[in-house]
Order: C-alpha cells, then sequence, then structure tokens
C-alpha cells in the first residue's frame, strides 16, 4: 500500500478531526492532533505548557517554534513511519516551509471550506467531558441530561476556545494565516509530489468521506 502522509487543512469546526478518525481507521495510520498535542503540554504543566495554556484561551494561535518543535518530536516516532495525518498543521506559512525543510515528506493535502456562520454555529455549543475528552454538542449531539456527561454525570464544560469571541479571533487568525499555506501548497506541491484537494466541508459527513477516499483510489 502507498504510503499516505497527509494534511488536513480547514478552520476550527470543519471536520477535520471527524475526517481524520476515519482515514487513520481505515489505513491504520495515527492521527495526529494539534489540538491533543497541545492539551498534554498543558496538562503537563511545564514551562511550555503554561505558555500554550494562556495562548489558547486567549484564543489567540500558537507560536510557530513551539508547534514545529512538538510536531517534529511527534513525527519522529516509529507509528509514523508507514504514514500519518496532521490535523490543524501547519497553520502558518512558516510552519510549511519548516516541514518542507525538515524534509517531512507528506503526500497528500485536504483543504476543508465552510462559511463563518456554520462554524460559529458548530463551535458554541460543543460541550465537553473533561477527563475523558467526549464531546457532545447542545444542538446536534446533546447529552442524556442537559450539561451531564452520559457515562459518568460529571457536568461538561465549555472549552474557552469554543466562547463566540474567541471563535471569532480563531477565524480571523486562520483567514490571515493559513489561507497562504493552502497557496503556498498549491503553488509548490507538485514540486514535490503533493496532490492538494479543496472539498466543500458544508456536505453530509459520510459523503465527504468517500470524496477523500476517492482521492487515494485514483492514486494507488
Amino acid at each position: 500500500m502507498a504510503l499516505k502522509k497527509i494534511i488536513l487543512i480547514g478552520p476550527p469546526g470543519s471536520g477535520k478531526g471527524t475526517q481524520s478518525a476515519k482515514i487513520a481507521a481505515q489505513f491504520e495510520i495515527p492521527s495526529i492532533s494539534t489540538g491533543y498535542i497541545l492539551r498534554e503540554a498543558v496538562r503537563l504543566n511545564s514551562s511550555l505548557g503554561q505558555t500554550i495554556k494562556k495562548t489558547i484561551e486567549s484564543g489567540s494561535l500558537v507560536a510557530d517554534d513551539c508547534m514545529i518543535e512538538l510536531i517534529r518530536d511527534r513525527l519522529s516516532q516509529d507509528d509514523c513511519r508507514n504514514g500519518f495525518i496532521l490535523d490543524g498543521f501547519p497553520r502558518t506559512l512558516a510552519q510549511a516551509k519548516a516541514l518542507t525543510e525538515s524534509q517531512i515528506i507528506i503526500n497528500y493535502v485536504f483543504y476543508l471550506t465552510i462559511s463563518d456562520d456554520i462554524i460559529i454555529e458548530r463551535l458554541s455549543g460543543r460541550r465537553e467531558h473533561p477527563l475523558s475528552g467526549r464531546t457532545y454538542h447542545i444542538l446536534y449531539n446533546p447529552p442524556a441530561i442537559e450539561g451531564v456527561d452520559d457515562q459518568t454525570g460529571d457536568f461538561l464544560i465549555q472549552r474557552a476556545d469554543d466562547k463566540p469571541e474567541n471563535i471569532k479571533t480563531r477565524l480571523k487568525s486562520f483567514h490571515e494565516l493559513t489561507r497562504p499555506v493552502i497557496e503556498y501548497y498549491e503553488t509548490t506541491g507538485k514540486n514535490f509530489g503533493i496532490q492538494v484537494e479543496t472539498l466543500d466541508a458544508h456536505q453530509n459527513i459520510d459523503l465527504l468521506t468517500q470524496k477523500i477516499f476517492h482521492v487515494f483510489h485514483e492514486n494507488k
């Protein structure tokens, strides 16, 4: 089977995590969520983790040098040898160029597009069980009892970065900083054998997954 070293790019709430999990299960490669890596750094409460925590809670993006250090370390692990999915990285042009300069091979870039209004609706309604990471949505996937985790009975929280004012800050950062990443891969990707696909993330989740798998099928 051909290597699948994949980047999923899209604004917060575009469904990157859902699609990443489906691809990972199908091809038995790790899904590397920058959100998870960042939360782990915060949980360990190192000096880097404390800095990251303040940045996340403000709704801003974590500095490039911090992200690059965390990603390089993760991609050096054995489970990434046969492929991986980067969910939410690179977010800036500097990060994309750092991947290239590190000679980290990428085969596919999938860019998920969606309107800001839908993203705000999706994310502001999200609730999380802080210990397990289980997520709910007050409209689309509510818990059996409002505000309470189905399995433990613990109270759910709204993450600081899911509050509407912080979502708008995150979206502004995405549009300003991440669009150049798409342009970088669209213009230089062919030089490195990278296939770039733009997909409409408003559509049904399963249909979107089928379209992604179709791209892989065409490139066996």
